[in-house]
């Protein structure tokens, strides 16, 4: 049976990407898409907000 495989749109790069495990990079298209997700985190660009956090918050 062929089951249709998923496509979803690259983080990085919105490009559509099928969501197999023959794509090592997934849910990215690339390993250059992989990176740059990742050093937007190196760079805290992104952010997981937590109670934590309300410690070191200025009022």
């Amino acid at each position: 049976m062929n089951d249709p495989k998923p496509i979803v749109p690259c983080p990085t790069c919105r490009k559509p990407t099928e969501w197999t495990q023959e794509n090592k990079f997934r849910p990215f298209c690339s390993e250059r898409c992989k990176l740059i997700d990742l050093g937007a985190w190196a760079n805290e660009d992104y952010a997981i907000e937590s109670e934590a956090d309300d410690i070191y918050r200025e009022e």
